[in-house]
């Protein structure tokens, strides 16, 4: 039952990513503002597709590659609305949504996966690590689109090109700040989650660190956010430098998470 919910889903992620795009072409936020309903709904019916698989099947995001992309995307998403109710951003959900569409591609495309976790390192603290890990994620994915319609945004007002699209994207200040408060949110879920992998990894393999590749580029995104939430907290960074930073860390991240499952051999492989 909870396959038609995510099917139903993902057909309403895909009516609202065609909406914020047609909002872009029409020029008219109430076009994006619909989206935002469709893409609420989406929401709801993704919520529930992930408490049936909770509470029936016991598919927690540390299971396989489908609960994890199915996670993350339903973090965004949740991220995204939380932050549009506060802010005049319904057009980024023109960045959000295909986002979120493209990570449930990915997760129905999990579904296939073969190599689910083994049995030795499932239990609660894993859940715990990986639960985290992907909230956090899910914060910097949505500080980084922020910071990319930033960055955008920014040069077409510098060009002196503000009619037309450039009307329609969100100001500099509410993306700035959806940057600043995503960043500034997902470091400590990450730093958590790194201190219950680390402990996990204790228990199971004898010691937090093995230089794994997968570790290895952790560490480096983690250093990247440090970076930036020192900047934006102790220095006061703002605007282009915060949001090309946040960029870079969070590409790092990516690469962490998918890449070097791809070109490393790697203990996480799972």
């Amino acid at each position: 039952m909870e396959m038609v919910f995510l099917r139903i889903a993902l057909a309403a992620y895909f009516v609202s990513t065609a909406g914020y795009i047609a909002s872009l072409f029409v020029g008219r936020v109430r076009v994006a503002k619909i989206a935002t309903w469709i893409f609420s709904l989406a929401f709801s019916l993704h919520t529930v597709c992930i408490v049936m698989q909770w509470a029936g099947t016991n598919l927690t995001p540390s299971s396989n590659i489908y609960g994890s992309f199915s996670f993350i995307a339903w973090a965004v998403s949740g991220a995204y609305l939380a932050f549009q109710t506060k802010t005049k951003t319904q057009t980024l959900g023109a960045f959000v949504s295909p986002t979120v569409v493209v990570m449930m591609i990915a997760a129905s495309a999990g579904l296939m996966d073969e190599h689910p976790i083994p049995f030795a390192l499932r239990g609660p603290l894993v859940t715990f690590h990986i639960v985290l890990q992907l909230t956090g994620g899910a914060f910097f994915a949505l500080a980084c689109l922020a910071g990319i319609v930033y960055l955008v945004q920014d040069r077409l007002i510098r060009g002196k090109k503000v009619a037309g699209f450039s009307r329609l994207l969100p100001p500099l200040q509410d993306l700035d700040r959806i940057n600043h408060l995503c960043t500034v949110w997902g470091f400590p879920l990450m730093t958590l989650g790194i201190i219950a992998g680390s402990i996990w990894a204790r228990s199971v393999w004898g010691s937090e660190w093995h230089w794994d590749p997968k570790q290895i580029f952790t560490a480096v995104s983690w250093i990247l956010y440090a970076v930036l939430v020192h900047q934006r907290i102790a220095i006061g960074w703002k605007g282009r430098k915060a949001a090309c930073l946040s960029i870079i860390a969070f590409a790092g991240l990516i690469f962490a998470f998918i890449g070097v499952n791809a070109l490393f051999v790697t203990m996480h492989r799972f």
